[in-house]
């Protein structure tokens, strides 16, 4: 009973904390820019015996390695171990007492008990698998060994098959470069072994396209079996490697050094980087919750991880651990994505708003590009100017409607020159601010200044944030009034070298498929379809036409917890299962702390819902504008839910079952193929005059409406009473 239930809450785990766990590649500074693998050493072995079929069973996300050291038997079987000398690892010596051999192994006498003593049978049917450990539980002693028959075994792609003793069973007439060879290998297989020999006689034979091999260091102070050198020598030489493997194994000391006392040095060890510039992946090994760790890490194994792969300077390209769901969760958190920056406290897209979103610890900074009446792309939440900016405090005047973009009226951005926008001050406000009396930030209430989208890309780079949202909405009516949007924004990325791989990740996001298709030739982009419309599901059809122009989607809260009228959680939809079962990024928009935009599932707790959208759903990522609450939610060791005390998710639809509320609305509709496909972008008309004209008309209808305002004060009055009627329910967004 205790097992199943185990067995049921890891299961429970592994599914959360891996949606889209291999799905999201935030920029790493890994060889090849992508998220580090997770190599789970002989299986799950920090709880579990190594290397037995409960061991291999339980596995953390789809992309996860399962490492299997191999050890050939006497009757030229093999089976994985941990090492050729068992006694440890199985049931070997209660078995057999009294029956210990002496062995020299890679120049050492050994004694103990040894698989080339045993037929396969032996070890797989007779022995079992125990914990060696001796801090960790026995309980799940007496699961059997894992017999070595490649991936037919297994039933698994991904296996990284470790070699460690070819000269031992040289000695004794074994010949593990043939066993392996008869192993039926595939490019998704990884081979290592800390002999360079065997490693330099695959290399020579015809491998699999793709299969990679890697040479594993041992301590600094070992001897080399082939070349008879120490591995600490060899490790000053990595050029010496380059030509066999595609990457090293190294103990986690040979990247950052521990002294005497049992803290880090001061500075890691440029073996990393000295790899990368050869073209060398670099692989952690070592990685186990339950070690005594370094007092830097204050007992957090979370806090080690994320020293070895987000440390501002390298990452390592693969963690290889006993605690496989610990490596996955320090690599795959979701995004924390700003709208308009620190938005929560600052008037939104300003200086300051993106300054305190770097500082609160988000992932991703967002840029929503507006343009000027003379061609000045700059970051707004809205084309319109009239709630984060006092516009209407000074060009009434420039009212009007545009319903191609909202039904209410406005002044937008593209009815004033830059100059003119920059004579107005930021404006921190809410939609809810009018209706409750909720204010953010008094204090800074007209703070900032406003930021074009060159200044916002050269902020982005040197602050050395993981990824910027760029997003165009709103492109076809741009250009009936002779504003490219799409070649604007492609020009400042290319100008700000956001072309190329290295540098934050860029996301294109727009609700407008041909605006995302313009950005086909820029492959590493992510390019992101935003459904603003309230959905319950996606058919097929509509998938398979997102994946023609989209790496991912954002979603509205509701169309993934969506709530009754009186303010629960009904169910939980399909959409994010079915994006991710189809390789699309999910992002959910947007997050706020307010507790009246919270459902009462929530406890009118953001942390809550923050914790419901990571666990429960599994978003790759979230909108946010309040970025230091999910920072410090993700940062939270409460946030492990493999914890005793925990933030627990929601469930969604559970408080609503418990109440006489009435029932939910109907389902909203699905997403179709019709609500994906846009029509072509339209050309972009030429201006009825040149920018500069443009720009003096501005200026002198600017002039003439402040002389008209101080001549008609009571009128503006008037005028400004009606725009707040009119904006009273202006859309902020989901």
């Amino acid at each position: 009973m205790v097992r199943g239930l185990f067995f049921v809450l890891l299961l429970i785990h592994a599914s959360s904390s891996a949606n889209g766990a291999d799905e999201k590649e935030a920029p790493w500074l890994t060889l090849n820019g992508k998220a580090p693998a997770v190599v789970a050493r002989e299986g799950f072995s920090g709880q579990f015996p190594e290397d037995t079929g409960m061991a291999f069973q339980m596995r953390t996300y789809d992309g996860m390695l399962l490492l299997c050291s191999v050890q050939l038997t006497m009757d030229n079987g093999a089976v994985c171990q941990p090492d050729v000398e068992i006694s440890k690892s199985t049931n070997v010596q209660a078995l057999h007492p009294n029956m210990t051999k002496t062995y020299n192994v890679n120049g050492k006498n050994v004694s103990g008990y040894f698989t080339i003593d045993y037929t396969m049978n032996d070890l797989v049917e007779t022995m079992v698998g125990v914990q060696r450990i001796m801090t960790r539980s026995d309980a799940f002693d007496g699961y059997s060994i894992m017999p070595f028959e490649g991936e037919s075994q297994f039933k698994m792609p991904l296996l990284w098959i470790n070699v460690p003793y070819v000269q031992f069973f040289s000695e004794h007439k074994m010949n593990m470069e043939d066993f392996i060879r008869q192993v039926p290998l595939t490019s998704k297989h990884c081979l290592s072994s800390p002999e360079i020999g065997f490693l330099k006689a695959m290399s020579d034979r015809k491998l699999p396209a793709g299969l990679k091999l890697y040479f594993a260091f041992h301590g600094k102070d070992a001897v080399e079996p082939t070349t008879k050198k120490t591995y600490g020598s060899i490790a000053s030489d990595l050029a010496a490697l380059k030509p066999i493997v595609a990457g090293i194994v190294v103990p986690k000391d040979y990247i950052w050094p521990v002294d005497k006392s049992n803290y880090l040095v001061a500075q890691p060890t440029t073996l990393v980087t000295d790899a990368h510039k050869l073209g060398l992946e670099v692989y952690a090994s070592g990685f186990a919750n339950d070690n005594v760790l370094v007092y830097n890490y204050s007992y957090d194994p979370m806090a080690e991880y994320l020293n070895f792969i987000s440390n501002g300077q390298f990452s390592v390209d693969g963690l290889i651990t006993d605690f496989p769901p610990t490596a996955t969760d320090a690599i795959s958190q979701p995004l924390i994505i700003t709208r308009g920056g620190a938005y929560g406290v600052y008037a939104p897209s300003t200086d300051l708003a993106y300054k305190r979103a770097v500082d609160d610890g988000a992932d991703v900074i967002d840029c929503s590009v507006q343009m000027s009446q003379d061609g000045v792309a700059f970051c707004m939440i809205s084309p319109d100017l009239t709630a984060s900016t006092t516009a209407a405090t000074i060009f009434v005047d420039r009212i009007t409607d545009v319903k191609e973009i909202q039904e209410e009226s406005g002044i937008f951005s593209f009815a004033l020159s830059w100059d003119e926008i920059q004579t107005l001050q930021p404006q921190l406000s809410t939609p809810y601010e009018k209706s409750t009396g909720l204010k953010r930030n008094p204090l800074f209430r007209n703070k900032g200044k406003f930021v074009t989208l060159a200044q916002f890309l050269e902020f982005a780079r040197s602050k050395s944030v993981t990824g910027i949202l760029i997003s165009l909405d709103n492109a076809p009516y741009l250009a009936s009034k002779g504003l490219d949007l799409v070649t604007t924004v492609t020009a400042a990325l290319t100008k700000a070298q956001y072309d190329k791989k290295s540098g934050p990740q860029v996301f294109i996001q727009s609700d407008d498929t041909s605006v995302l298709a313009k950005f086909k030739n820029f492959p590493s982009y992510k390019r992101i379809l935003s459904i603003k419309e309230e959905i319950s599901s996606v058919n097929k059809a509509a998938v398979e036409e997102i994946k023609k122009n989209a790496d991912g989607v954002t979603l509205t809260r509701y169309s993934i917890l969506p709530t009754n009228p009186q303010g629960f959680t009904t169910v939980e939809t399909p959409i994010v299962e079915t994006l991710h079962s189809a390789n699309l990024t999910v992002f959910v928009s947007t997050l706020n702390n307010e507790y009246i935009t919270l459902a009462f599932d929530y406890f009118a707790d953001p942390t809550v819902e923050i914790a419901t959208y990571t666990h429960t759903v599994g978003v790759d990522g979230f909108v946010t504008e309040y970025p230091k609450t999910a920072s410090r939610y993700q940062r939270n060791p409460c946030s492990d839910i493999n914890r005793s005390y925990i933030i627990l998710p929601a469930r969604p639809g559970s408080l609503l079952n418990e109440t006489r509320a009435a029932p939910a609305d109907p389902p909203k509709p699905a997403l179709t193929v019709q609500d994906v496909v846009d029509s072509p972008l339209p050309e972009v008309a030429k201006p009825k005059d040149p920018p500069s004209k443009q720009k003096q008309e501005a200026s002198t209808s600017s002039s003439s409406a402040a002389a008209g305002l101080q001549s008609t004060a009571p009128a503006v009055a008037v005028a400004v009473a009606l725009l707040c009627f009119l904006t009273a329910g202006h859309n902020w967004g989901s």
